[in-house]
This record gives C-alpha cells, sequence and structure tokens, in this order.
C-alpha cells in the first residue's frame, strides 16, 4: 500500500533489524544470504526491498536509500528487472528454482547485483530447497539473496546454517498506534486516540493489518468533515462495543447463560459479527488468564473500555477454568472458518462457557 515504508528508520519496531542492515550496507559488509523470520504483516518483504534499494543507491546516506534517484523509484514499483521478487508458495518447484539458478548466472543489466527476494520460502518442496542450497553454498558475486518465512522452523538446517538471520517482532500496540497517528496527520484527518488504540489491538502485532484497517476508515472519512471514532472502528472491524463485550463476559463469569446469550444478541444486533465478538472475549479473557497467575496490569493487552477488573476477574475465574474457557473460544473460532452458521457456534460457545463447571475448585 501507499503506507509501505521506503527507508530503514521508516520500520516499526524494527530497529534492531533497520540498524543491522543499514550498518552492513554503510560498512560494505555486506552477507550473500539473509533470512528474515516474523509473523505475517510486520515488515519483512518492506524491509528486502529497502535492503534492495540501498544496496543499489548512489546517493545513499548512512545506509539508507536515498528514494528520489531513478533505481530507488523502479525498484519500488517493482520495475526494475534486477530486484527479483518470488512467492515461493506459489513457485515452489524444482522447476522454478532451476530456472532461477539459470538467471542467477545472468549478470545484473543495470547496477552492481541481483537481489532476489524469496517470500513464504519454508513453502518450496524438497527438491527445489537442494536446488536452492546449490546457489546459497557457491553464489556469483553480483547475487544477493534475501529469504522471508512466517514459518523458520519448516527451513532445512542447510539453508538456516548459510543465512544471516534477523527476527521481526510482532509490533506492539502503543508503536502501531503512534505510526497510525502519524498517517491520520499526513492525510489530515481527525481521529480520536481511543479508535486507533482499538485499531492497533485488533490488527495484534502486524502493521500491515493495521494499516489496511485505517485505510477503510479513511475511506470513510475522506470528505473530511468527520473524526474518525471509536464507533466507526467497530463498525468496520465487526466488533462489538467493549462495553457490551464485557458484559457479555461478566454474564459468562457468573455462569448465567440467558443472561449471556441476552448480551450476546445485544452485541450481534449493534452490528458486530459472531467472529469478531469471540475474538475479543479471547483477548479479555486471556488477560483474565495471566492475572490469575499473577501477572501485573502492565501485560494486558486488552485496554480498559471493558468494564472488567481483569486482576479480581482473573483471581476469581481461576487458572484452570480460564484455560478451558479460551479452549471453548478457540475451538469455536476454529469451527468458523468452516462454516455458514457462525451465530449459533458463537451461541454454543457462549452456553458452553456460561455452563462451565469450576474447574479450579473441584479437588
Amino acid at each position: 500500500g501507499r503506507y509501505r515504508p521506503q527507508r530503514f528508520a521508516d520500520l516499526v519496531g524494527q530497529e534492531h533489524v533497520a540498524r543491522g542492515l543499514a550498518g552492513a550496507i554503510e560498512s560494505g559488509r555486506i552477507g550473500h544470504a539473509y533470512l528474515f523470520t516474523g509473523a505475517r504483516g510486520v515488515g519483512k518483504t518492506s524491509a528486502a526491498r529497502i535492503y534492495a534499494k540501498a544496496l543499489e543507491c548512489a546517493a545513499r546516506q548512512e545506509g539508507e536509500p536515498c528514494n528520489t534517484c531513478s533505481r530507488c523509484q523502479a525498484i519500488a514499483s517493482g520495475q526494475d528487472v534486477d530486484v527479483i521478487e518470488v512467492d515461493a508458495a506459489s513457485n515452489r518447484g524444482i522447476d522454478e528454482i532451476r530456472q532461477l539458478r539459470q538467471n542467477v548466472a545472468v549478470r545484473p543489466a543495470g547496477g552492481h547485483y541481483k537481489t532476489y527476494i524469496i517470500d513464504e520460502v519454508h513453502m518450496l518442496t524438497r527438491e527445489a530447497f537442494n536446488a536452492l542450497l546449490k546457489t546459497l553454498e557457491e553464489p556469483p558475486s553480483h547475487v544477493k539473496f534475501v529469504l522471508c518465512t512466517t514459518e523458520p522452523e519448516k527451513l532445512p538446517i542447510t539453508i538456516l546454517s548459510r543465512c544471516q538471520r534477523f527476527d521481526f517482532q510482532s509490533v506492539d500496540a502503543p508503536a502501531i498506534t503512534r505510526r497510525l497517528a502519524q498517517i491520520v496527520e499526513a492525510e489530515g484527518v481527525q481521529a480520536s486516540p481511543e479508535a486507533l488504540g482499538m485499531i492497533a489491538r485488533r490488527a495484534a502485532g502486524s502493521m500491515r493489518d493495521s494499516q489496511s484497517l485505517l485505510e477503510q476508515l479513511l475511506g470513510l472519512a475522506a470528505d473530511g468533515s468527520t473524526t474518525i471514532s471509536v464507533d466507526d472502528v467497530q463498525a468496520v472491524i465487526g466488533i462489538g462495543s467493549e462495553e457490551k463485550i464485557g458484559r457479555l463476559i461478566q454474564a459468562v463469569v457468573d455462569r448465567d447463560a440467558q443472561r449471556a446469550l441476552a448480551a450476546l444478541d445485544d452485541a450481534l444486533s449493534g452490528g458486530a459479527d459472531a467472529g469478531g465478538v469471540l475474538e475479543q472475549m479471547l483477548a479479555a479473557l486471556r488477560d483474565c488468564l495471566v492475572a490469575s497467575v499473577g501477572c501485573g496490569p502492565e501485560a494486558f493487552l486488552a485496554g480498559d473500555g471493558y468494564g472488567i477488573d481483569f486482576t479480581a476477574t482473573g483471581k476469581a475465574a481461576g487458572t484452570e477454568t480460564l484455560l478451558a474457557m479460551l479452549q471453548i473460544i478457540d475451538h469455536g473460532l476454529a469451527r468458523m472458518r468452516q462454516s455458514t452458521h457462525a451465530t449459533v457456534l458463537a451461541e454454543m460457545a457462549v452456553v458452553r462457557l456460561a455452563g462451565l463447571e469450576d474447574l479450579d475448585n473441584l479437588n
């Protein structure tokens, strides 16, 4: 999207990666293969493109690309023939990698290097890995590889051992909120801090998800007359007001199935979708869980809009009971992915939750 980071300094929450890559380029100690690991949407492919730009940019400063020269602009728009992006999920076979090996031998057309960015590299077949390994073992000096993956544990050790590895962190909600505030300001739109915080929590560590949610909201506020509010966010992402979800959780914890179903219906009739409600319950009960084992408020993620005292509720409900509750919700969410009757599944989950025995006081 248009908010994709264009410099290492723009990578939110990945300062260690930015320093490492900019430093390597500035000092000329550039590895021939890097492995970027981390969850989806945290900036792996963006960082790979910035790295490709910085390698080629004649006007770079302190390892950062200038973003104005023709090479930088060509790479940013995907037009540069020496920067090749391969999606391993759809090109996973031996033929594609053989083709890549043949292309590797060809000198770069315009610059010093050819940079291969291979996304979701863990999807390659075993034969394809073996072919890639041959290239990684003796790469021509003009070739650089950046391998990106959400699942490094699936990579063969032979590949891992030949790459310099950078682990991208999931971005914490405050950092996402700060970045969203910058975007909103640049767009000349007003947004309440609570609304931005809600987007950040919903994105659960994925900078990209938070930005695509914000883009939907910017579309609504395009005429400039409106401020993006918590209500707008709830409407766009299909979640209930946190207050309503709080009442639902309280009813469940009180083991009042009738009140819990009424609270669920209230949230759904307000425009929330069933999956969104279960996700919110998961987030709030997770905070109760960590409180039940003695973690303090600094470990909470859900925010205080639910009107629930996570510490008191966690201690009262008990760890075993909360674990069972989270499993019920997780099961409901997993079933929803294959089902067309999401509301019934949410109702089943809520009734199960309200009917759960007190597992901590059974013995």
